[in-house]
């Protein structure tokens, strides 16, 4: 019987290296290992899929109906502190704001005639009024959470996380994924508290959370790293099935960490991801919804996250036919 002693040990690369064929390196080296454990000629590898497309704007955006209504009529609710408001969103600079703007724009303005609603302005209101401040609350209320999912959905730093323009990451080497973390949980905190009068909101902070997503198209990343490590564990299972000689040859130790390392990572971004689809409190597109049962899932079969636990399980099994080499 061979006698190894090797360790699937990989060496660190600088973070955020933009060559792809680094993420090969750690899987071209444990390959190499039971290639000179079997000595049986080169494991025959494949190329991963690519990652779907993104939905286009108009399949993953909501029409939402532009409210209008006359400088007298909106001047008639002065005393809800609206006028100013709208005023700024209807200048040059408010019409070509992004979307976020918009966003932290339309909850001021619902919270703004909510709070005017249940003071003591509507009494000192004519009839006509009184229901045109009661209507528009309720359009606003209504369009809230539309308004919010648009919002994200149509900003660049959530939709260039998804580009298809993008690498896997070293498993080795995996970046901290902290800030980005940080970043989507803000987002998931302003659509859980859209509808609360008491949660204040910081267009300082928003723009911060999203500049953070800006660094890197992580989403991207992060499924493409697990179709790349699905794909080697594989190509790796299939080599071992087909030159399977269990009573001559033993294998090497085998470093699981990186593989627990990826599904960890992997698994927190994705859950985070997910949040900011469920946390809406309205149906998401049919585009969003296909695309994430195809590929942002924990739980739905086929998706990257389900292909990569099948390929581990699949290769501890390819693994179990063979005993591990002794230590020298």
């Amino acid at each position: 019987m061979k006698r190894f002693d090797w360790i699937w040990v990989l060496p660190l690369t600088l973070l955020g290296c933009a060559d792809p064929h680094q993420a090969e390196a750690p899987w071209e080296a444990y390959h190499q290992q039971l290639e000179s454990a079997l000595a049986d000629g080169p494991v025959e590898t494949h190329p991963p899929p690519n990652i779907g497309a993104f939905p286009a704007r108009e399949a993953r955006l909501f029409d939402i109906e532009e409210t209008r209504d006359s400088l007298l009529n909106v001047y008639a609710l002065r005393e809800c502190e609206i006028t100013s408001l709208v005023a700024a969103r209807n200048n040059q600079l408010g019409k070509v704001a992004p979307p976020s703007q918009q966003w932290l724009y339309e909850r001021t303005l619902w919270q703004r005639l909510t709070l005017c609603w249940t003071s003591d302005v509507p009494d000192a209101l004519s009839a006509e009024n009184r229901e045109r401040l009661n209507q528009l609350m309720h359009t606003k209320t209504a369009q809230l959470p539309y308004v919010s999912w648009n919002a994200i959905f149509d900003s660049d730093e959530w939709t260039d996380s998804f580009a298809r323009a993008s690498h896997p990451l070293k498993i080795d080497a995996m970046p901290s994924i902290e800030p980005q973390l940080e970043a989507v949980r803000y987002l998931q905190q302003m659509v859980e508290h859209q509808f609360s009068l008491a949660w204040q909101q910081d267009s300082s902070r928003l723009e911060e959370q999203l500049n953070r997503l800006r660094t890197r198209p992580l989403t991207a990343e992060m499924l493409r790293t697990l179709m790349l490590a699905a794909q080697r564990l594989e190509d790796a299972s299939k080599y071992l099935n087909e030159h399977a000689r269990p009573d001559e040859t033993c294998l090497p130790r085998w470093n699981k960490q990186h593989l627990a390392d990826l599904s960890n990572v992997a698994r927190r971004w994705l859950t985070a991801v997910n949040g900011v689809i469920e946390r809406h409190p309205i149906a998401a597109p049919e585009a969003i919804q296909a695309y994430q049962s195809s590929w942002l899932s924990l739980q739905a079969p086929d998706t990257p996250w389900q292909r990569y636990q099948a390929a581990i399980k699949s290769h501890e099994r390819a693994r179990a036919q063979f005993s591990n080499c002794a230590s020298n």
